[in-house]
């Protein structure tokens, strides 16, 4: 069984002091896949170093974080079409709208939103989406972007069952992490319902850790703490939900 974390920032200065052996023990415990969401350009380098030291495990994503969407977001915007026109990548992400930290770039971030979504389908690529405390204003802009070509990833889904229908409508899978194990995460009571092809998992390490980690550095090795909460979830084994993720994932990300 090789098990995918769909969401990981291994490049973060979190894993600086070890991150070669925080990498080695994923692998170890059957994380074999992990695709890297960008957040600006001040960390595109480190990512292509990430991907070159580990060239048969990571895959890349390029995107502008909604976080980082400040007065200069058209020039980001731009460093995000550059890669896109000269290197390879696996998604557009992460990219998205959050209202938690701040409102005051909401039309830059509703803007870059979009832009990202073009480029993704100008690529023929998914999108990975962020989304805090923005639900209505992600699907408006999904709305209005909808198709074939629109596909991808709601990142950290935390919403509700109806949340997650229109998600899915829209041709995303649910990425699905450490919050699945939080007494107070409110998804686990629903997930059930949802069938898990539309399921992927993620760590978005080093965040969110799951229980027994929580308040702790997330990584990739604890994807097995939430592929355990999904087997008393769904009543299938590790094995039956690990393959059926990474396929799902397959899916997603061509690769």
């Amino acid at each position: 069984m090789i098990l995918t974390d769909t969401h990981t920032h291994l490049y973060s200065e979190a894993f600086d002091e070890d991150r070669d052996s925080v990498i080695q023990s994923a692998i170890n415990t059957g994380v074999g896949r992990f695709f890297i969401p960008a957040i600006d350009s001040t960390y595109t380098q480190s990512m292509f170093d990430l991907q070159r030291k580990f060239p048969d495990h990571m895959f890349l994503m390029m995107g502008l974080h909604p976080t980082h969407v400040k007065e200069n977001f058209k020039d980001e915007l731009e460093h995000v079409r550059e890669m896109l026109d000269d290197h390879k990548f696996f998604a557009v992400g992460e990219i998205g709208i959050d209202l938690y930290w701040d409102k005051t770039f909401l039309k830059q971030q509703q803007e870059a939103f979009k832009a990202q979504i073009q480029l993704a389908k100008k690529h023929k690529l998914p999108i990975v989406i962020h989304c805090r405390d923005a639900f209505d204003e992600i699907f408006e802009v999904l709305e209005g972007e909808k198709g074939n070509d629109l596909y991808g990833i709601f990142h950290c889904f935390t919403g509700t069952l109806e949340q997650a229908h229109r998600a899915i409508s829209y041709n995303m899978k649910l990425g699905i992490g450490g919050v699945v194990t939080f007494k107070n995460g409110k998804i686990d009571t629903f997930l059930n319902e949802i069938d898990l092809k539309h399921i992927v998992l993620e760590t978005d390490s080093p965040y969110l850790a799951p229980v027994p980690y929580r308040g702790k550095r997330n990584e990739s090795a604890y994807l097995i703490n939430i592929l355990k909460k999904l087997t008393d979830i769904y009543g299938l084994s590790e094995e039956e939900i690990g393959t059926i993720t990474t396929e799902n994932s397959k899916e997603i990300f061509g690769v």
